[in-house]
């Protein structure tokens, strides 16, 4: 089954207890976008956030770190809560199978990450080691981008190189500019984890955007 992550990059920070609660009972993830100013030009979520979000998780977290040197932080979002850990594969290069090693061995999921600008062939040495992949579909580092409609074919070679090397049940999220009109294609192509920020937030009715993207 389609998981949904709505991205609290997207709430309302003066009320993420509401955001929580939509989760909690709509959703399947907390997806948690962590930014540090270098890796993106952007800044957001830090460990007091995250530990706060997971005092009232009924649900697993899912972080993203968007950030230089993910090494050094994985064994503290864990801490802090966090189920599920993806890093960019751009942040990592030749360390990316150690870090992969080190969210195992913190007792979380670990996920790599790929840029729109970067060949999603760089994830296929990971299949079979990493326990998902997550392929950006706008560029990471702000929320409300558009849709890019090349990431269909990532996604679809992805899972077609994910079945050859015997390992078809690996979860393959995609993040950005995702909706109810793109969410079937992405299905489709092989994505199980849809991560949905301005679609569900900025809706009028949060809960009926969740329902729609399913």
């Amino acid at each position: 089954m389609t998981k949904i992550a709505p991205s609290l990059l997207a709430a309302d920070f003066l009320n993420l207890g509401a955001a929580a609660d939509l989760v909690n009972r709509e959703a399947d993830l907390f997806h948690i976008d962590v930014m540090d100013g270098t890796f993106v030009p952007n800044i957001s979520f830090g460990f007091p956030v995250v530990d706060a979000i997971a005092k009232v998780a009924e649900k697993p977290l899912d972080v993203h770190l968007m950030i230089v040197h993910p090494d050094k932080y994985v064994a503290r979002f864990v801490r802090a809560g966090a189920s599920m850990v993806s890093f960019h594969y751009e942040a990592a290069l030749e360390m990316t199978g150690d870090i992969i090693d080190l969210i195992h061995e913190e007792g979380a999921r670990a996920g790599v990450v790929v840029n729109p600008d970067c060949p999603v062939e760089n994830l296929f040495p990971y299949i079979g080691k990493a326990d998902f992949f997550l392929v950006m579909s706008v560029f990471a580092g702000f929320g409300g981008q558009k849709f890019i409609p090349e990431s269909l074919e990532k996604v679809k070679a992805l899972r077609e190189e994910c079945i050859l090397r015997g390992f078809p049940l690996t979860d393959i999220e995609v993040d950005g500019g995702v909706d109810a009109a793109n969410a079937s294609a992405l299905v489709s192509a092989g994505a199980t984890i849809l991560v949905a920020g301005s679609s569900v937030f900025k809706a009028e009715a949060p809960a009926a955007a969740i329902r729609a993207l399913r």
